[in-house]
Formats: structure tokens, C-alpha cells, sequence
């Protein structure tokens, strides 16, 4: 009995559907599994206008708020009107730093002046006065078993 050529391929791609799956299935980001005495933060940026790009952001205890001196922080791709990740940290007090790097130079763009010319925020949406927003205005808690927060971008 001769084999048709379309079967042929359409076997070949059935036995190339488990590998498929899989690839797929990994291009997805996987919760890690938690670390002993941390808790996952689910962090949730909203309202972003261009869908280009990655939200660069820092988390912050109190110690290193004002001084920049991030505890954790990361890259978060943008590809639609908003963008998640998940980290781990230990219990505690914490304030988060972020912009849309639009251009995906790796910095903040800045005016001639030192105003932000692209997308910022800080956790709990604070507004930003004058600098960035104060550390009581941004801080929140990330308590077990997880914690989500959501910051709304502003520009």
C-alpha cells in the first residue's frame, strides 16, 4: 500500500505537537517556587499607552529608598495595555521605583530641565512632588502567603 504525501506530513506534524506544546508552554513565565521565608509579589502595571518597549523597575526598602539602593528589581516587556511580573522578597516594608523605557534605550529620557519625557511611577500610584514620590506615600507591605500590587503609569 503506497502512503500519500499528506499523510505524511500530517503525521509528522502530530508527533511535532508535543514539542510544540511545550515550547509554547515555556515561553510563558513559570512562578517560581517560593524560597524559604519569601513571599511572591505579583507586581501589575497599568494604563500604558505604547506597547513598546519594558518597564524597568526597582523595589526598595526604606534604607534604600531614598538612596536608590534597590533590594530587587527587573525588566518587565511590554505588549499591551498592561504588564505583569512576579518576584520574591522576604516579609516586609517596600516602595517600587519604575518608567516605560518607550525607546528601549535602558535609561530614563529626560528633557533638558530633568523632567521625565517618558512614562513613570511609584507604588501606590503616589504622585511624584517635586522629585520622586516620599517614601510614606509609596511604601506597602508584602505579607504571606502573596501579595499583588497594581501601579497605574502615569506620564
Amino acid at each position: 500500500m503506497k502512503r500519500l504525501p499528506i499523510l505524511d506530513k500530517f503525521l509528522a506534524g502530530v508527533a511535532a505537537l508535543p514539542a510544540a506544546l511545550i515550547a509554547a508552554f515555556m515561553a510563558f513565565p513559570q512562578p517560581a517556587l517560593a524560597d524559604e521565608g519569601k513571599v511572591p509579589l505579583t507586581l501589575t502595571v497599568t494604563d500604558i499607552a505604547d506597547h513598546t518597549g519594558s518597564i524597568s523597575f526597582g523595589v526598595f526598602d526604606q534604607a534604600g529608598y531614598d538612596t536608590d539602593t534597590a533590594v530587587n528589581g527587573g525588566m518587565i516587556k511590554v505588549t499591551g495595555d498592561t504588564a505583569t511580573m512576579t518576584l520574591e522578597l522576604p516579609p516586609g516594608r517596600y516602595g517600587i521605583k519604575l518608567f516605560h523605557d518607550v525607546d528601549g534605550d535602558g535609561k530614563m529620557g529626560m528633557n533638558p530641565f530633568g523632567m521625565p519625557t517618558e512614562p513613570y511611577a511609584f507604588s501606590n500610584s503616589a504622585p511624584a512632588q517635586f522629585g520622586p514620590a516620599k517614601w510614606d506615600a509609596a511604601a506597602f507591605d508584602v505579607v504571606a502567603p502573596a501579595t499583588s500590587h497594581t501601579i497605574k503609569l502615569t506620564r
